[in-house]
């Protein structure tokens, strides 16, 4: 039984107790634990604290999470001491480092690969580390992305800020003033921060236009209003997606061929969002300086990959400049903290997700399982050692396969296959007429002339009907159906014409063929005018 700090008998058992300190990362508004995450926390079995203060940025005051049963920690230090799981957004400082004692879990974004002094420093100190954005991009994983999460908001937040200083309509209008056009954006890069973009761009009624290395988004990209801009480079289908369907570098010939497409959309695209980012590795840079001069005075560059050196060569992290020519360069680093209360829920969900993962018996004792493929897949420090970088996972994200490109048909080629179609057809009808003929002539032989007269009604009637419905496009049946119904009630004829026959078996069956028309016809019409009703406005 442990009875360290952070333990506490409630007479249900023992708890640990969980906590979200202040972020002092200058100008984070984001906190990593809501009220709202905090019930969910409780039902683990976990004790939550919070440092005062640290959700008031974010809209979340101290008496709200006291009013959920959140105890309140006065500073930083108090409740790293206090607490056995740390839950952070941005990853620590030297001083939190310290702060993490044998034990004790911290979960936070912490950026292994730039960040090894600190990894040292926690592996020193005997703490285990579990690194957000470690989180394996695998299925199951999916509900703790909290890099995906974040990306979400910064493409969505991007449009915005790229409006606020676009200073017109996204949007075409038609006005007694004059006509005013639509904006034209593109979308460098369609991950999860690209579509985003894409969809609010679309959304506020700009054309936008977007590109990625990886041809497999294309439909995606469609899908959502947008244009995908193709590259005329054999390359393209084998550069293009990479292990987990992140980006990976592409051959110096398809970068100039990008490149060159790039200068070409320039002098048209009033704004520009760029998202590229290959993992482990600082961003490429796609928008070069001449295409930023080539682009009309009050345009719009917003690069979300700033953090990482920026796919803009004009890029100043965190900081939003004007060029010469009168393009605004935007290279905030903080948007998901420009949104701070929808950042703070959706990480704080992503966090809660996770601890579930943690604590597989809601007992509110943590199971740090390494054998898991998440867990294993986000921890870089554990027992004393460090365990970054993770193995691959044993499932693993898999890239849909690029679609073989079909080539199009000349019109020589096209005009060739109609005529085939056509002679085949010919062929067909001829031989069904012959045979027809045949067997026709052969009644007529042995059958005697009043039977032959109605068998020749029957057959003209079945074959006038069969190829008039035959030859009517499959796809116009459902909203052409009372008219189909109609057409392929022509029998009805043939049965009008022998209802005065001399045979009485001949009259009831003509009665009959009459009857199960009508019914096709009326029936038609009928299901036909319940479907129109559904798309009446009530």
């Amino acid at each position: 039984m442990n009875t360290g700090p952070g333990w506490a008998d409630k007479g249900k058992g023992y708890y640990v107790k969980i906590g979200a300190p202040k972020e002092i990362f200058p100008g984070e508004n984001r906190v990593a634990m809501t009220p709202d995450s905090a019930v969910q926390l409780q039902k683990l079995g976990y004790e939550c604290v919070i440092e005062t203060g640290a959700g008031a940025a974010a809209g979340f005051s101290d008496e709200a999470y006291t009013a959920q049963g959140v105890t309140i920690a006065k500073t930083g230090a108090a409740l790293f001491k206090e607490v056995d799981i740390v839950a952070k957004v941005r990853p620590p400082s030297e001083a939190e480092a310290k702060r993490l004692r044998k034990g004790q879990l911290l979960i936070s974004f912490f950026y292994p690969a730039a960040n090894e002094a600190l990894m040292e420093l926690a592996k020193d100190k005997g703490a285990s580390v579990i690194a957000m954005d470690m989180v394996p991009r695998i299925s199951r994983a999916q509900k703790m992305d909290a890099l995906s999460s974040m990306a979400n908001i910064a493409g969505y937040r991007a449009v915005i800020e790229a409006g606020n200083n676009f200073g017109r309509f996204f949007t075409g209008q038609i006005t007694a003033a004059g006509k005013v056009p639509p904006a034209k954006v593109l979308v460098v890069g369609a991950g999860v921060a690209g579509l985003a973009a894409i969809g609010t761009s679309t959304s506020l009624g700009a054309i936008t236009y977007a590109f990625d290395v990886r041809p497999e988004v294309a439909e995606q990209v469609e899908s959502m209003g947008a244009e995908f801009v193709f590259l005329d480079f054999e390359e393209e289908q084998q550069d293009g997606a990479a292990t987990g369907g992140y980006a990976s570098v592409s051959s110096p010939e398809f970068a100039a061929a990008q490149l060159a497409k790039f200068r070409e959309l320039a002098p048209d695209m009033d704004i520009v969002i760029t998202t590229a980012l290959i993992p482990n590795r600082e961003a490429p840079e796609l928008w070069t300086k001449d295409m930023v001069e080539a682009m009309k005075p009050g345009s719009v560059i917003v690069d979300l990959a700033a953090e990482r050196g920026g796919n803009c060569k004009l890029t100043v992290k965190d900081e939003k400049i004007v060029t010469d020519n009168g393009v605004t360069i935007i290279g905030y680093t903080d948007f998901p903290s420009r949104m701070a209360a929808q950042s703070s829920t959706l990480y704080a969900t992503n966090i809660r997700h996770l601890m579930t993962d943690l604590t597989p018996e809601k007992d509110g004792q943590t199971n740090h399982n390494m054998e898991d493929d998440v867990i294993r897949g986000a921890t870089i420090t554990h027992a004393g050692e460090i365990t970054f970088p993770p193995p691959p996972p044993k499932v693993a994200a898999i890239a849909a396969k690029p679609k073989e490109k079909v080539k199009e048909k000349t019109p020589e080629e096209i005009r060739a296959e109609e005529v085939a179609a056509f002679k085949a057809q010919t062929k067909q009808q001829v031989i069904l007429l012959g045979v027809g003929a045949a067997l026709v002539l052969s009644v007529g032989l042995i059958a005697p002339a009043s039977f032959m007269q109605h068998f020749i009604v029957f057959i003209l009637s079945v074959f006038i009907g069969f190829q008039v419905i035959w030859n009517v496009a499959h796809s116009l049946h459902t909203p052409l159906m009372a008219v189909t119904n109609a057409i392929s009630s022509i029998i009805i004829l043939g049965a009008l014409i022998q209802i005065g026959s001399s045979s009485l078996l001949i009259t009831v069956l003509a009665a009959a063929g009459i009857f199960m028309a009508s019914v096709n016809i009326f029936g038609g019409f009928l299901v036909t005018r319940r479907m129109l009703a559904m798309f009446q406005k009530s």
